[in-house]
């Protein structure tokens, strides 16, 4: 038995536009201390895995291997022509693997707290994997996020999962203390998601089988394949149907960092500035910014262009992401 950290690093971020794009998407940029998000993402879990499984696209897979030069130990690239969603990303780093290997299943975007706590959440999981289980990783919510899925939980087991609530949804979910915020980490054996892959998507299992057994070469699925396999969330194709599921309650920090007011406060928390009325400039350095008349605003410069918000409307960036796609995909 060997375990493996699955690391899914197909997304582009595009409620991080305009420094996200398709060409360099967020868990790549060099924002962190001279790292990066995928790089972070490598370091935490490198010391008790015994090997990396990277799922990439193959615009980005050139990108990540900067960061997996001097890695210690195996690594894996699963490279998908055509990107179908979670479940199928799942699936194949499955049938990539032995039987009873344990998978540590984690976005390449996310920034976590490498305390003690973090590590004993891994240790957790890892041995509900070892008994059969699929463990879901919990965070202890400290507001009513609407950007976030759900789970409603007694004790260690998981009663159901919650889509991304309204604002008075999720403060009553809060309020309720019978909620987690959904990381998107899982920890569970192979075969055990290999089984409820079959009883509950056995298209998707089916498909991603046929696309893994004719790949093109060790690591790259041909496109023709990877597009008839549905494209599903590990979420609805799974952990929301099994009874195999178990949470582990998980209070160290995490961020998915998905939109610019929890970029924001990241960055203040280390040390980038605001001004006496909290507005934040992103961008070159060298560069003077003056606010005048705004409060928690936020100016991001790139080369190519400028995004002005107020940091309560980060979910909205998606839409100018949408337009732009349509309208002027150069941007993108």
């Amino acid at each position: 038995m060997s375990i493996i950290n699955v690391i899914l690093s197909g997304g582009i971020g595009s409620r991080l536009w305009p420094l996200s794009r398709k060409r360099n998407p967020k868990q790549y940029l060099k924002i962190f201390q001279g790292e990066s998000l995928f790089s972070l993402t490598i370091n935490r879990n490198k010391n008790f895995v015994d090997s990396l499984t990277i799922i990439s696209n193959s615009d980005h897979f050139k990108i990540g291997e900067e960061w997996l030069r001097d890695i210690c130990i195996p690594v894996q690239s699963i490279i998908e022509s055509i990107p179908r969603n979670t479940a199928a990303a799942v699936a194949l780093a499955c049938l990539a693997a032995k039987p009873e290997d344990i998978l540590l299943v984690t976005p390449s975007d996310h920034i976590i707290d490498c305390a003690p706590s973090y590590e004993n959440a891994v240790q957790e999981a890892i041995l509900l994997a070892t008994q059969g289980y699929i463990a879901t990783f919990g965070i202890k919510p400290n507001k009513p996020e609407t950007g976030y899925g759900y789970i409603e939980y007694k004790g260690n087991d998981v009663l159901r999962f919650r889509e991304k609530p309204n604002r008075e949804t999720a403060i009553e979910f809060v309020k309720s203390g019978n909620f987690m915020w959904n990381s998107g980490m899982f920890c569970f054996k192979a075969q055990t998601m290999l089984d409820e892959l079959l009883f509950h998507a056995p298209e998707i299992l089916d498909t991603a089988k046929n696309a893994w057994d004719n790949k093109v070469d060790s690591t790259s699925i041909s496109a023709e394949l990877m597009k008839i396999i549905p494209s599903r969330s590990i979420d609805y194709a799974v952990m929301e149907k099994s009874k195999k599921i178990k949470m582990v309650k998980s209070d160290f920090f995490w961020s998915d960092l998905g939109t610019f007011d929890s970029l924001y406060d990241y960055l203040i928390k280390n040390g980038h500035s605001v001004d006496e009325n909290g507005n934040m400039y992103i961008g070159d350095e060298k560069k003077f910014a003056q606010f005048i008349g705004f409060e928690n605003s936020i100016i991001v410069d790139t080369s190519d262009a400028i995004l002005v918000l107020n940091k309560e409307n980060s979910q909205d960036v998606k839409y100018i992401y949408e337009n732009l796609e349509r309208k002027n995909p150069g941007l993108t």
